[in-house]
């Protein structure tokens, strides 16, 4: 897909992949309605990238309160006449102990990860199937592949959107709309905090840089590509985990147990 001129949603744009990827998008010549609950912040990358000559709107908004879809998507319609492509970019992550997860935390989790960006794919699709060409972008990651222990809801949001595109993909075979689901591995960004850095530094992690990955979602996009996986030897130990789960198991017992005094160091 060529990126010029498409009008894109881009939720989640203030975050370190989000605002790397903004900038890209906006430099193949996209024009972008960025959602962010920071305003401030979506606020100032979007005078930055109109400043170097692109366009881009904030859409200041909290994507799980109610409404927020239906707001979004008028507001992303009246700014850019219409859209093209829709990334489901924004998410929340928790490293924790599942048995302390406040049960308030893991709705809220779970409404960001899962329930919004789906609303929005019901959204936006009406428009994608009548102008009969476009693009849904759901940025997932290895961990929903692979369940990760004390990223349990975490997980289960990203397993939930990997099928949930892979179904969506099949549904729409018929029409040019497209769907493409992004699985990026560990990457040095916000949603880790210290302790959840201390972890993927002792268990050796691999952990990729947000310009990287924001590369290689835009590069999946432009090849059309159905799925994208980032990193070897994660991308790999995904596909086995598909196949051959109990030799994940034993593969991940090290480090689950550096990871568990970790986790078992956060308050409740």
């Amino acid at each position: 897909m060529n990126l010029s001129g498409k009008r894109i949603i881009l939720t989640g744009a203030a975050g370190g992949i989000g605002y790397r990827l903004a900038l890209l998008l906006a430099e193949k010549g996209a024009r972008l309605a960025l959602v962010e609950r920071n305003a401030p912040r979506v606020e100032e990358i979007c005078a930055e990238i109109n400043q170097r000559g692109g366009f881009a709107t904030p859409i200041a908004i909290d994507l799980s309160a109610e409404g927020a879809v239906e707001q979004t998507l008028a507001s992303a319609l009246q700014a850019l006449g219409g859209v093209d492509m829709l990334i489901n970019n924004a998410g929340l992550m928790d490293f924790t102990l599942f048995e302390r997860h406040d049960p308030k935390r893991i709705e809220q989790m779970i409404g960001v990860n899962v329930i919004a960006p789906m609303l929005l794919v019901r959204a936006v699709l009406p428009h994608l199937l009548a102008q009969n060409s476009g693009r849904i972008v759901n940025i997932g990651s290895t961990f929903g592949s692979i369940g990760f222990p004390h990223f349990a809801t975490y997980c289960a949001s990203k397993f939930a959107m990997r099928g949930f595109s892979e179904a969506l993909r099949r549904e729409l075979v018929d029409s040019q709309v497209g769907v493409t689901y992004v699985a990026p591995r560990a990457t040095k960004t916000p949603l880790n905090d210290d302790i959840t850095t201390r972890m993927l530094e002792e268990t050796k992690t691999n952990m990729d840089e947000p310009e990287y990955v924001a590369a290689q979602i835009v590069q999946a996009i432009e090849r059309d590509c159905k799925e994208h996986f980032i990193g070897q030897p994660e991308s790999f130990f995904a596909k086995l985990n598909g196949m051959f789960p109990r030799l994940v198991d034993n593969g991940l017992l090290k480090n689950n147990r550096i990871a568990r005094k970790f986790a078992q160091s956060i308050s409740k």
